[in-house]
């Protein structure tokens, strides 16, 4: 991710942008957040397509289009203005690294049971595509996210709609497709149909067992020794063979044919899963065992919660009238590495209200230590019965307050995962001004995992949110609603 750019819009729609998730050929992504707390990816379309009218009737069939892809297996199209001056779209935010960043920075090429369950989970998404009756057009290493739960496709909202007896030919910026050669369709003008989407999945798939993409990539990775060199490429599937050492046994013929000059001669999705051979692993849209190796495995936990927190974040030279009190961020892991909270109940037996603690008792400690409550200035645990409970706007993390004096645990904070899930409690250190807690200790959860956390401090925002920053870890801050 990175920092919103001081040209970027504020707000899409009803979305504020929290930052940047990356560019293609045909818009911006951004991370943004819905009013009612849901975070989202926004694709704002490139200026330049945006002013041309035939680029904006099929966008609006597309977007119509992708609303229709419901599998597990996609981002889901939530939201879409098609007749805004800069047409945009909202999918679901799927956390997880990119293909392309886990290969050739995180992990290197993936074990050959990873990437069979890749293109089970691809092959899916694609299945699903092509039924709306459309074309991703942007396959890429770059454009899979890797999930815990499986491999996700995103991007498709702006696919070319594939529906009709007479698929109209490729255009120039149209389909521009992702780094690497053009399919030879592609390459000779020929009308684009799904199985272009299948000649990009040959190029991903061997990308992930490899490193490398089978034609090159036209900036001297897999381009030497090829004729005409990296400004050859977009022509090289048209005569070239693909670069296919490394691929495993078994898989190595089902992405040739993945790759063959002829569209006709491809596999249909169907036949891919087929192939691959790992329908036991790949099930109701997810895959009910770790799928990926160990080390990503513990990353993608680590990272599951990991989003930015823009609270006082705002590029210096937005307008003034774009500087609106900001919503609420959404979440950041914590140096506790908890999974979510259990449907929220109430509090536990050792949490009860004040009115449990005998008056005497709690008379003496209202003399020696400060009982907990919300001041404006700073946030004490609440003393109404049953404490408080906070919740991140992603619904993963849980903080939970309860009455108590210092050195009394009065904040439970857990967190829920796909791959994990922690709870951790912390003791009052001091209050009112400021809040201060001692460092947590964990309840629940297995390391590595689920970790200690330092001491920390609580503060009430302006706009009623609370707000935990753990010492010496400012980025790892989190920010709660009161629920």
């Amino acid at each position: 991710m990175e920092q919103l750019h001081p040209r970027d819009p504020y707000r899409i729609g009803p979305y504020r942008l929290l930052s940047r998730l990356g560019a293609g050929g045909t818009g911006q992504a951004y991370l943004a957040r819905a009013d009612r707390g849901r975070t989202v990816a926004v694709k704002l379309v490139h200026h330049d397509l945006a002013a041309r009218e035939e680029f904006r009737v099929r966008f609006r069939q597309e977007v119509a289009a992708a609303r229709r892809v419901t599998g597990a297996w996609t981002a889901p199209v939530l939201d879409a203005d098609t007749e805004a001056e800069i047409p945009w779209f909202a999918t679901g935010y799927v956390a997880g690294p990119r293909q392309r960043q886990a290969v050739a920075r995180d992990f290197g090429p993936l074990p050959a049971r990873s990437v069979r369950i890749l293109a089970a989970g691809l092959a899916y998404a694609l299945r699903d595509i092509h039924r709306a009756g459309l074309v991703h057009g942007d396959l890429k290493p770059s454009g899979g996210l890797l999930h815990p739960d499986g491999p996700r496709v995103i991007d498709f909202g702006i696919a070319r709609a594939a529906a009709g007896p007479d698929p109209a030919p490729v255009r120039p910026g149209e389909l521009a497709g992702p780094p690497g050669a053009a399919a030879s369709e592609q390459a000779r003008g020929e009308p684009v149909t799904a199985a272009y989407d299948v000649f990009r999945l040959g190029e991903v798939l061997a990308y992930a067992a490899t490193g490398r993409l089978p034609f090159g990539d036209g900036a001297g990775n897999g381009d030497e020794g090829r004729p005409g060199g990296p400004a050859a490429l977009p022509l090289r599937s048209t005569g070239a063979e693909p670069d296919l050492a490394g691929v495993p046994d078994g898989l190595r013929e089902l992405v040739r044919d993945c790759l063959h000059t002829d569209p006709a001669a491809r596999p249909e999705p169907a036949e891919v899963l087929a192939r691959v051979g790992v329908s036991g692993a790949v099930t109701g849209g997810r895959t009910p065992e770790p799928w990926l190796p160990a080390v990503l495995t513990a990353q993608l936990g680590r990272q599951a919660a990991q989003l930015p927190d823009r609270e006082d974040e705002v590029p210096d030279r937005l307008p003034p009238e774009a500087r609106v009190p900001p919503a609420p961020p959404v979440a950041q892991a914590p140096p506790l590495p908890l999974t979510p909270p259990a449907p929220r109940t109430a509090p536990p037996a050792a949490f009860a209200p004040t009115a449990a603690v005998p008056p005497a008792e709690r008379a003496d400690r209202t003399r020696t230590a400060s009982t907990v409550s919300l001041l404006a200035v700073a946030v004490v645990v609440a003393v109404a019965a049953g404490g408080s409970v906070y919740a991140v706007m992603n619904g993963s993390w849980q903080l939970t307050l309860a009455p108590g004096a210092a050195g009394d645990r009065v904040m439970t904070l857990s967190v829920r995962d796909p791959a994990y899930a922690c709870t951790g409690k912390a003791p009052l250190r001091s209050a009112p001004d400021p809040v201060e807690l001692e460092p947590s200790t964990v309840t629940s959860g297995n390391p590595p995992t689920c970790g200690p956390g330092s001491w920390s401090r609580l503060r009430l925002l302006p706009a009623g949110t609370l707000r935990r920053e753990p010492a010496g870890a400012p980025g790892a801050a989190l920010t709660f609603r009161k629920q």
